[in-house]
C-alpha cells in the first residue's frame, strides 16, 4: 500500500512537469492510436467490426485497449433500420391485408384485415415476451436461451453478435416485424372458412412449435443452419431474407392447414372471384415497396450489401411480374391484373434468401423463375391436386420460397457479399447448394410436422371451421358483427 501511495504522489508531483516519468506512463490506460481511430471511423463506413482496428500484429487487443466507438450505434445505420422496419410492416398492414382482403369475396373482407391485425399484436406480444429471446439469444443450435425475456437489457448498445452499428432495440424491432408477416401469410391459404379465435389460438401455438426453432436454427448466433456465422453450423445454408424461415415455414404451413380445414363450401362447383382487384393491386403495390425493408434492411445497415439487395430486388420483382403475364398472354390470350400481382410477389418471394449474395444477372434469372413457377403452381397443380389454397400462399410462398432456397446455393457469389468468404469460402459456388437443400428438408418436416400437431390440438380444444350456415353468410357479421361495405 504504501508503494502504491508513493507512486501516485510522485505521478502528480509530475503531472505539470514534462517528460513524463516512465512508471507514470505505465499507469495510464492505453489509448487508440489516430491510425486506429481512423480505421473505427471506416468499419462504420463498411458496416463492420470496428474492434478489428485495436488488433495488434499478432491480432490480439493489448490489454486495455478500447475504442470509444464501440458498442455506440451508428445514427446512420440506426436510421435505415428503423426506416426498415417500418416498411416490413407496412407489408402486413395494410400490404397483405388489401392484397388477401381484395382477393376474397364481399362477405369476408373484414375477416381479413381482421386476422392480420389480431396477429400483428399477438406476435408483438409473443416476441416481447420469449419470442426475441428465443431465437436471437445464444443457447442451443436448435433454440435460443432466455437472456432477453421480457426484452431484458435489450437498450440502445448494440447486440454485436449481430450487427455493430445498429441499436439492439432496433434490430429487435425489426426482426418482429419478420414475426408478424409470417404467420398472417398463411391466412391467404385458410381464407373465408377458419372461425378468428381458431387462427390465433393456433398462431400462438405455431410460433413456438414452427417459427422460433427455425428462426433460431437459420439466424441465430449459433444455430444449427446459420453458415453465415457460425463457423460450427451442422449445415451451412445461407438465408438472406426469409426464404427458409419466413417464405417456406409459412408457405409449406398453409398447406397442410387448408388441407386440414378441407374445401370451401362450393369450391370447384361455383365461382369464387376477388370482390375488389383495386385493393389487391394497392395492396400489393405496397407489399413491394415493403419489400425494400424486409430485403435491402436484412443487411443490418446502409452499406453496400443493402444496395446490392435493393437492385436485385427491384430486378426481381419487375421481371418475375412480367414473366406471370407473359405466361397467362401464352394460355389465354389475355393477361390480368392478378397475374401481373401475383408475379411480382413470386419474384420477391424468390429473391430473398439470395437478394445480398447474388448479382444482376443472378436477379434477372430469379426473377423468370419466380414468375413462371409459381404460375404453374398456382394454375395448374392446384388444380391438378385440387387442394383449395384459397389466395395461393402455397403455391406462390412454398414454391416460390422453395426454390430461391435452391437457387441460393447456386448463384451466390464471394464477390457480392465478402462475408460468405468467412466460413463459406470453400463451398461457395461449389457445393453450397448440397447445403440448401438440407436445410430445406429440415424446415419441411418441421414445418409439415409442427403444423399437424398444432392443427390437431386446435381442433381438438378451440374447433377449426364455423358451421356451414355461419361460412355461408360470411365471417364478417357472424364473427365481428360488421360489414366491409355497406351500400
Amino acid at each position: 500500500m504504501k508503494a502504491v501511495s508513493l507512486a501516485l504522489v510522485l505521478c502528480g508531483a509530475f503531472a505539470l512537469a514534462a517528460p513524463v516519468p516512465a512508471f507514470c506512463q505505465a499507469a495510464a490506460a492505453p489509448t487508440p492510436t489516430l491510425e486506429q481511430r481512423v480505421a473505427g471511423l471506416e468499419a462504420y463506413l463498411a458496416n463492420s467490426d470496428p474492434r478489428q482496428a485495436l488488433k495488434g500484429p499478432g491480432g490480439d487487443i493489448p490489454g486495455g485497449l478500447t475504442m470509444p466507438s464501440v458498442g455506440i450505434p451508428g445514427p446512420g445505420h440506426n436510421a435505415w433500420m428503423m426506416t426498415a422496419a417500418l416498411l416490413v410492416l407496412f407489408m402486413t398492414l395494410p400490404g397483405l391485408a388489401l392484397s388477401y382482403g381484395g382477393l376474397v369475396r364481399r362477405k369476408n373482407v373484414l375477416s381479413i384485415l381482421a386476422q392480420c391485425f389480431g396477429i400483428a399484436g399477438l406476435a408483438t406480444i409473443l416476441w416481447w415476451a420469449v419470442g426475441y429471446s428465443l431465437v436471437f439469444a445464444p443457447g442451443k443450435p436448435w433454440l435460443g436461451g432466455l437472456r432477453y425475456v421480457m426484452l431484458h437489457n435489450v437498450g440502445s448498445a448494440p447486440n454485436t453478435d449481430y450487427s455493430f452499428w445498429v441499436s439492439q432495440s432496433v434490430f429487435a424491432m425489426f426482426e418482429l416485424m419478420f414475426a408478424i408477416i409470417t404467420p398472417a401469410i398463411i391466412v391467404g391459404a385458410v381464407a373465408e372458412r377458419m372461425r378468428f379465435a381458431a387462427v390465433l389460438t393456433f398462431v400462438a401455438l405455431w410460433m413456438f412449435v414452427v417459427y422460433f426453432p427455425i428462426a433460431h436454427m437459420v439466424w441465430g448466433v449459433d444455430g444449427a443452419m446459420n453458415g453465415l456465422n457460425n463457423g460450427n453450423a451442422l449445415i451451412k445454408s445461407v438465408d438472406f431474407a426469409g426464404g427458409l424461415v419466413v417464405h417456406m415455414t409459412s408457405g409449406w404451413s398453409s398447406l397442410v392447414l387448408c388441407m386440414m380445414l378441407g374445401r370451401r363450401h362450393g369450391f370447384g362447383k361455383e365461382k369464387m372471384p376477388p370482390h375488389s382487384m383495386v385493393l389487391c393491386m394497392t395492396g400489393t403495390a405496397m407489399l413491394w415497396v415493403g419489400w425494400y425493408g424486409f430485403n435491402a434492411g436484412s443487411a443490418l445497415g446502409a452499406d453496400g450489401i443493402a444496395a446490392n439487395a435493393f437492385l436485385t430486388t427491384t430486378l426481381a420483382a419487375a421481371i418475375g411480374s412480367s414473366a406471370w403475364a407473359f405466361a397467362e398472354w401464352i394460355s389465354s390470350g389475355k393477361s390480368s391484373v392478378l397475374g401481373f400481382c401475383s408475379g411480382a410477389i413470386g419474384g420477391l418471394v424468390v429473391v430473398a434468401p439470395s437478394c445480398g449474395y447474388v448479382n444482376a444477372t443472378g436477379a434477372v434469372i430469379i426473377g423468370l423463375v419466380g414468375g413462371f413457377a409459381p404460375y404453374f403452381a398456382v394454375v395448374k397443380l392446384k388444380a391438378l391436386l385440387g387442394y383449395d389454397d384459397a389466395l395461393d400462399a402455397f403455391g406462390v410462398h412454398a414454391i416460390g420460397g422453395t426454390i430461391g432456397v435452391f437457387l441460393t446455393g447456386i448463384l451466390a457469389r464471394v464477390d457480392v457479399n465478402p462475408r460468405l468468404a468467412v466460413h463459406l469460402g470453400d463451398i461457395v459456388g461449389k457445393t453450397l447448394w448440397i447445403e440448401q437443400i438440407k436445410a430445406i428438408a429440415i424446415v419441411m418436416t418441421i414445418a409439415i410436422v409442427g403444423t399437424l400437431i398444432v392443427g390437431f390440438v386446435v381442433r381438438v380444444f378451440v374447433g377449426l371451421r364455423p358451421s356451414a350456415e355461419v361460412e355461408s353468410m360470411g365471417l364478417d357479421l357472424t364473427e365481428h358483427g360488421e360489414e366491409g361495405y355497406i351500400l
